[in-house]
């Protein structure tokens, strides 16, 4: 397995760490648990930025810059006709 795979796979994981954290953390029944919960995914998120940031530096990760229009209408969509506006 070479580093690119092997950095894929612990984004991957890391990701699904970030998912499961996030909904013990809204889930938790108690203050405690749901402290232990977001500690743990803040540092997963930590985690899951440097790995990200490893890989663009190496140009294993691109990204692309969204549209200022695109953002908007995205925007829009999302935030017109809902019930808390």
């Amino acid at each position: 397995m070479d580093d690119r795979a092997l950095m894929e796979d612990l984004l991957l994981v890391t990701k699904g760490a970030c998912d499961l954290y996030m909904h013990g953390t809204i889930e938790s029944s108690t203050p405690t648990v749901q402290t232990t919960f977001t500690d743990s995914l803040n540092d997963a998120l930590t985690m899951q930025a440097a790995i990200y940031k490893a890989m663009e530096q190496r140009g294993w990760y691109k990204t692309e810059v969204a549209e200022a229009s695109k953002v908007q209408q995205t925007y829009n969509k999302f935030t017109t006709n809902q019930p808390w506006s």
